[in-house]
């Protein structure tokens, strides 16, 4: 019996050190920070972070996303060719994009909103003004290096670096320049695609992250229907593999979530709807949420959706937005039910998504962050003796 235990990972973002966190604040204040001063202190918070990775159990390792402002608006300093325009309105009522929840809601994100979205944003809409092309070499190599330089200290095989989905980086992109939307959006892809090579290139995997997908159908239906949802996402859906052009699928990992906050959710689109989608995406590792109490349930959707050759699922065990620490027994019976419907060699033990959405925000305590990471690691160990994989 060979070691081919299920192995660990997670969706990237974790809870920021206090000095990065500081730096971080400094910058969005338009203060000047010596770069010295946070490359020191982003080497020390990744090798740091890789380190307690390591020792909970975690398998495939991030830097946490140390280096970035937040999971997508990061972007839009690495990018020519976009403007930020004034914001549409203060409050969530106002916001662009009133999701069906929100507004079901509505009295509980007046109160939550306020307290629980702080992260870091440029302040309104996005346009593409002119060509979109990548200006952000000098960062993606800063955290490939930080990475790698940690790995290799305390000895970690495997990593990779979270990104943004080009549906995900924009959401709402006014398109000034191209003609249409879609050109805007193709040419944000191919720009990304050149973020996406690099990390590759670096021997690391990239993660794409891509929120909007899901999220979009609670703000399209109603009014809407599930085509308009589909026939939205679609273009989306080709953005990412045109960004994702001649990368090998095993070296990508493609993340959707219902989105990170720990708000009611009951109009999310099913599971179901959205692996007809993701599936076509050229990656060879799937993300998605399992241990959410609104679509736990959907591990069914495995007995008749078939998972394409080559694809490997990384379903979520293990909550980012509850500070309930799971019960390992119950980690181990999340995967156990996907694997033996999928095979245990085609999948990985992740979390439903980041622990952090950006430097100033956090799902968990930190304490508690690293207990999970355990409980993940514990209930995959579980897993993997349940189901033969390694002996008893």
């Amino acid at each position: 019996m060979g070691d081919t235990r299920i192995k660990t990972t997670h969706v990237g973002s974790l809870i920021r050190p206090d000095d990065i966190v500081a730096i971080m604040r400094r910058l969005d204040r338009g203060e000047e920070v010596d770069p010295a001063e946070r490359q020191a202190a982003l080497e020390k918070g990744v090798r740091e972070v890789v380190r307690r990775q390591k020792e909970a159990g975690v398998d495939i390792v991030s830097d946490g996303e140390f280096g970035k402002s937040s999971w997508n608006y990061y972007v839009w300093k690495r990018l020519e060719g976009i403007e930020v325009r004034p914001p549409v309105g203060d409050t969530f009522e106002e916001m662009p994009l009133a999701a069906t929840d929100w507004e079901r809601f509505s009295e509980f994100y007046a109160e939550y909103f306020p307290t629980e979205q702080d992260f870091e944003n440029p302040g309104g809409d996005f346009a593409a003004v002119g060509e979109i092309a990548y200006k952000g070499q000098a960062e993606i190599a800063r955290d490939i290096a930080n990475l790698k330089a940690a790995m290799e200290a305390e000895g970690v095989e495997e990593g990779f670096l979270p990104t943004v989905a080009p549906a995900s980086c924009f959401p709402n992109l006014i398109d000034e320049h191209y003609g249409s939307q879609e050109k805007a959006l193709q040419a944000v892809a191919r720009a990304m695609g050149e973020e996406y090579r690099a990390i590759v290139d670096a021997g690391l995997n990239v993660q794409v992250d891509d929120a909007f997908i899901p999220f979009m159908y609670d703000v399209l239906v109603p009014p809407g229907t599930k085509e308009d949802w589909v026939a939205w996402a679609r273009p989306m859906i080709d953005a990412v593999n045109l960004a994702l052009d001649g990368l090998p699928p095993e070296k990508v990992r493609y993340h959707v979530c219902w989105g990170s906050w720990n708000g009611p959710h009951t109009n999310d689109v099913p599971l179901r709807d959205v692996l007809e989608l993701i599936l076509q995406v050229n990656a060879g590792t799937i993300l998605f949420e399992n241990a959410n109490p609104r679509h736990e349930h959907e591990w069914k959707v495995f007995k008749e959706v078939e998972v394409p050759e080559g694809k490997v699922l990384a379903p979520g065990v293990i909550s980012h937005a509850t500070n309930v620490v799971e019960h390992p027994e119950l980690v181990a019976e999340r995967l156990e039910r996907i694997a033996r419907l999928v095979g245990p060699e085609r999948v990985i033990a992740s979390t439903d998504c980041g622990f952090a959405q950006g430097p100033y925000l956090r799902r968990v305590h930190p304490t508690i962050q690293w207990a999970k990471l355990e409980a993940l690691a514990e209930g995959a160990r579980i897993a993997s003796r349940s189901l033969g994989l390694v002996a008893a």
